[in-house]
């Protein structure tokens, strides 16, 4: 329904080309724009109504049950299974932080939903094979996991924005209260909540948009390839400020392995991109302070790159 009013408003109302660049980067930024607030309420307005039954105390108490490494599989395995890009998943960060939810945790979820997910698993199966496809799905989930309990066990709970701790501190669990009175506390929070972030979602969509179909295989092939030694390094560099979910990156790997570039560099590329796009650390900025943010994209950026070592090094013995 968003697709087809943002095609028709575009390509309909305003008469753009469909094909002219102008066109692709508004139709983009209109559709991911309502499509990213819309889940951002929807997700909000959701976990508040749980939180009226379930203060953050009583979510720490249920995943303390679990064993650290346990939980960050937990939220690891939810990110494959949820088809998200990068911006799209920060709403349900942001819903997991205010709801109590341990911050390694929430990392967790948030490295492997845009690097993994159930459809571009399908194409790497079917397009480089059921090994290369597996250690994809297996080092998407290990960068997700590693970089959860780094930002753990840094105790970095002071770098999220204190108004999402004052949202959690509020008295959430609405004793004897009315269904009504539960929807009205949830309809507040999507009110508080999105009135704070909206500026960011379209300053972030917007930069995607500007970039949306950006595609450097070009550049990748001249300073990533095979005869470069940093040719990871370079390649996960130049993935960072680019904008895209896993499905629309597999052509570009495709390219690139045609012009010569290594697999772990080609998917190292693809990891960067889907996982630490600029857009979404311009939205996540509204939730985390930006030496969180440097972390964050340290963090997941080194583990990239060791996955992106690691599968030049192994794609000789299988």
């Amino acid at each position: 329904m968003i697709k087809l009013f943002a095609d028709q408003l575009v390509f309909g109302w305003l008469g753009l080309d469909t094909t002219s660049q102008i066109g692709e980067a508004l139709n983009f930024f209109i559709y991911d724009s309502i499509k990213i607030i819309f889940l951002l309420a929807v997700m909000i307005f959701f976990i508040a109504l749980l939180r009226s039954f379930f203060p953050p105390e009583k979510t720490k108490a249920v995943l303390s049950k679990y064993k650290q490494s346990t939980a960050h599989l937990m939220a690891a395995l939810l990110g494959v299974v949820t088809p998200f890009c990068s911006c799209s998943s920060v709403p349900i960060f942001i819903g997991f932080v205010e709801s109590g939810i341990p911050l390694g945790v929430t990392f967790s979820f948030l490295i492997t939903s845009p690097i993994v997910n159930e459809v571009a698993l399908v194409m790497l199966y079917t397009i480089f094979g059921w090994k290369i496809g597996s250690l994809y799905l297996i080092s998407g989930i290990a960068v997700g996991i590693i970089g959860g309990l780094i930002i753990d066990k840094l105790n970095l709970e002071k770098y999220v924005e204190e108004y999402v701790y004052q949202i959690k501190k509020t008295k959430t669990q609405l004793k004897k209260s009315t269904w009504q009175e539960r929807i009205n506390f949830a309809k507040n929070e999507v009110k508080t909540i999105v009135n704070r972030v909206w500026k960011y979602v379209l300053l972030g969509v917007g930069l995607g948009a500007i970039i949306h179909g950006y595609a450097p295989a070009a550049v990748l092939a001249k300073y990533a390839g095979d005869n470069n030694p940093l040719a990871v390094i370079a390649a996960v560099i130049i993935g960072i400020p680019l904008y895209s979910n896993a499905v629309g990156t597999i052509p570009i790997v495709e390219a690139l392995l045609a012009k010569g570039v290594a697999l772990g560099t080609a998917l190292s590329f693809m990891m960067a991109t889907t996982a630490l796009s600029l857009p979404a650390m311009i939205i996540l900025r509204k939730v985390i302070k930006p030496k969180l943010i440097a972390i964050f994209i340290t963090v997941v950026g080194l583990s990239i790159i060791g996955v992106g070592y690691l599968f030049n090094f192994i794609i000789n013995f299988i």
